[in-house]
């Protein structure tokens, strides 16, 4: 799958021309081109590698799996590599699964001075909100190919925004659950671990942005950036240390979550403990009682019917008043 683009002075010129001609649209110096492959050969990939004069390593890089969020730099072009985030909706059913609810698309991009080359192991990058955003974005697309990393960069940072705002809310409805009337303790163990481990998978994709972002930036300052594209920048840079520092607060809460669930067992534990030394102290005085009149020894009241109301008596009164006691120390 590949797409294509050119674009004059932020307007669009051609969309989805030959692969072919993109020898001819880089002699125009007044071009700024996009190229976009989805699930690329090997041979596509060399084939792009010379018209384009990409890096062999870097090449490499973009169709291996696993890679890391990372930046760099090499003579006139950037290599990024970035993950788009979401979270799947699961219905009544999937909820007790422990499979992660997050997926993660990878897009890597080659920063050149004419444009930018997108390439992606799979289509679940929302390539048609990232060309929207260019369209909104029209007045800076004249200034490059940095303008063209910023309107993809802002897509994907608002997806981590997005994804961050619902396992605020994931986190909110653990907080319920914990302290509801009836918590379900298994429930609320088997959420918090599936939330932290999606949480785990999610920071591994956010806390290298800001290394992202930084590199990018640098990048822009040591090729002479432009001045209109700063205020754009920082505005990114913002909000991915928004997100990281959301993403560190929600770790530390479901931590807490979960040291909090064990210390409310071990306090329902203890609630259960008082409970049955209580009434077991109850029922050691008919036990003692009876088992003291029931020696075969003479004692008083022995063979009387005064003896056996004594003993009644004696059972209920101090039984009743262990009772009355307990409660107000609220053991039972």
């Amino acid at each position: 799958m590949v797409r294509t683009r050119l674009w004059r002075d932020g307007v669009v010129a051609l969309d989805d021309f030959p692969l072919a001609d993109l020898s001819e649209h880089r002699l125009d110096p007044t071009a700024l081109l996009w190229v976009d492959l989805c699930r690329p050969g090997a041979a596509m990939m060399e084939r792009l590698s010379e018209e384009l004069g990409l890096n062999a390593h870097e090449r490499e890089d973009a169709i291996a799996p696993g890679e890391r969020p990372r930046a760099t730099r090499r003579g006139g072009q950037m290599f990024v590599t970035v993950y788009d985030t979401d979270f799947s909706r699961p219905d009544a059913d999937e909820l007790e699964a422990m499979d992660s609810r997050l997926r993660r698309s990878r897009v890597s991009i080659f920063v050149l001075p004419d444009g930018i080359v997108t390439i992606r192991p799979d289509d679940g990058v929302d390539m048609q909100a990232v060309i929207e955003r260019w369209e909104q974005e029209g007045d800076l697309l004249r200034f490059g190919s940095a303008a063209l990393l910023h309107g993809l960069l802002d897509v994907i940072v608002d997806g981590h925004q997005a994804v961050a705002d619902r396992f605020d809310d994931r986190v909110e409805d653990l907080e319920d659950m914990l302290f509801a009337q009836n918590s379900d303790t298994r429930k609320v163990q088997e959420l918090n671990y599936r939330v932290r481990k999606e949480l785990v998978e999610f920071r591994r994709v956010v806390t290298p942005m800001r290394e992202v972002l930084t590199a990018i930036m640098r990048y822009r300052i040591e090729s002479g950036r432009l001045p209109e594209l700063d205020a754009s920048y920082e505005d990114l840079n913002d909000h991915v240390v928004h997100v990281g520092e959301s993403t560190e607060s929600l770790r530390e809460i479901i931590a807490s979550i979960f040291e909090t669930n064990l210390a409310l067992q071990d306090a329902r534990l203890n609630t259960v403990m008082k409970k049955l030394t209580g009434w077991a102290a109850i029922i050691a005085v008919p036990t003692a009682i009876t088992g003291w009149y029931g020696q075969n020894v003479p004692y008083p009241g022995s063979d009387q019917v005064w003896g056996l109301i004594m003993s009644a008596a004696t059972i209920f009164v101090l039984a009743v008043g262990l009772f009355v006691l307990f409660r107000r120390k609220d053991w039972i």
